[in-house]
């Protein structure tokens, strides 16, 4: 029973892929369709780390900026819910907490697009913040650049 569930994981996990694949390739409209339907049967009660993740890059689908908030703060919902308010709980909590810095870096982005400053101040200093925890590789590089950028762009408001 509990290969049988983890073979199940690891399948929406490709699947998750598969459609972040699609995204990167410039499919957007087909990427957003596979994060709806996945969404759909994944459900409130579903992995909290399939639903930060697909949450996450189907933020990035959107055409409307409220839109992309929308599944923006989703996919922090799923990233907080992890925790269940007791670290160590969820077995994917490491994975879920690498997602900190580009989950406030997402949503200070969508509330710059929404000309909400001040919130989008508040979430790009929480994601410098949990930035400090990244390491000093490629990944961790490219969210602080990001946030330096950001941090750029909003000063010139």
């Amino acid at each position: 029973m509990v290969e049988q569930q983890e073979a199940s994981e690891d399948a929406v996990m490709t699947r998750i892929g598969q459609a972040i694949m699609l995204l990167h390739g410039g499919d957007r409209e087909e990427a957003r369709n596979r994060f709806g339907a996945l969404w759909s049967e994944l459900g409130a009660d579903g992995d909290a780390l399939h639903r930060c993740t697909l949450a996450h890059y189907m933020a990035d689908t959107q055409d409307d900026p409220g839109d992309e908030l929308a599944w923006d703060l989703r996919a922090l919902t799923a990233a907080e819910g992890a925790g269940g308010g007791r670290a160590g709980e969820h077995p994917d909590l490491p994975a879920v907490r690498a997602f900190y810095p580009s989950l406030h870096l997402n949503l200070a982005a969508d509330y710059l697009k929404l000309q909400r400053p001040e919130s989008a101040r508040i979430h790009l200093q929480r994601a410098r913040a949990a930035a400090e925890s990244l390491a000093d590789d490629g990944y961790g590089g490219g969210v602080r650049a990001a946030i330096d950028r950001l941090e750029l762009r909003l000063g010139e408001q």
